[in-house]
């Protein structure tokens, strides 16, 4: 208890070099971006640096276990908490991660994706704040009127790059969807998809359900900008998916 009281234990600044082995990736020994974690052993790296790797492997790069034996990219997950963490501790890291990718576009000749742009515009502003000395505890009334202003101007992901999906039903104990012609961002997930069916086919629950892309079972965690670059990379067609009952229930 005493140590409790102590104030130099309360005010202990701890230096970024002492928690760098836990917000780097193995693979490229950088600070993570995009974070993803292994599901069976919850070691961390950036994505593009374990999906490259488990093209040639199924093993985990730090502890070395089996993540699956033929499909090891089902078993990893977007780490969005580890990832807001990276991006809280180190300065400037998500705004000249952000640069990078506009950057990157427009030396393709493509369009910025709508979520890229969003979060640039978000970081300018509240580094524009922080400059001028703007940043002030708001009164409730003018934090009110901003929370609806903000909700006014939400477009529910309108603006995000958008994927265009056909979703039929390979099984016999489902139903096809009446619109199995859907288009939404492509940071939507296939729990996202999951949902969407189960609710249009009024099932008691979305974890009744795989959802497959050539024959492969997607992980729940993987986005929809995930799936295409990479399974459907180098086809023009609409992505294809396809619904059926969990193996365990059939």
């Amino acid at each position: 208890m005493a140590a409790l009281g102590n104030p130099e234990m309360l005010t202990r600044k701890i230096q970024l070099w002492d928690i760098n082995a836990h917000i780097t990736c193995r693979l490229c020994e950088g600070y993570l971006i995009d974070a993803t974690t292994v599901t069976e052993c919850l070691h961390t790296f950036c994505r593009s640096c374990l999906v490259k790797y488990l093209e040639e492997n199924n093993t985990c790069p730090t502890c070395r276990i089996v993540i699956h034996q033929s499909h090891p990219l089902q078993y990893i997950g977007h780490d969005r908490t580890m990832q807001d963490i990276v991006y809280k501790l180190v300065p400037g890291l998500q705004e000249a991660e952000m640069k990078k990718q506009r950057e990157f576009y427009q030396k393709l000749g493509m369009e910025v994706p709508g979520d890229i742009k969003g979060e640039l515009c978000n970081m300018k502003t509240h580094l524009d704040a922080q400059r001028n000395g703007d940043l002030k505890s708001e009164d409730p009334a003018n934090k009110e009127a901003g929370d609806e202003k903000a909700e006014e101007d939400n477009d529910y992901h309108r603006s995000d790059e958008q994927v265009s999906i056909c979703l039929e039903c390979n099984s016999s104990k489902l139903r096809g969807l009446k619109r199995k012609w859907i288009r939404c961002s492509a940071q939507a997930t296939v729990l996202h998809l999951k949902k969407f069916i189960a609710k249009k086919l009024n099932l008691t629950s979305f974890n009744e359900l795989d959802i497959l892309c050539n024959e492969e079972i997607l992980g729940k965690d993987h986005t929809l900008k995930f799936v295409v670059v990479t399974r459907w990379r180098f086809k023009k067609s609409p992505l294809l998916l396809h619904y059926r009952p969990k193996m365990d229930l059939l």
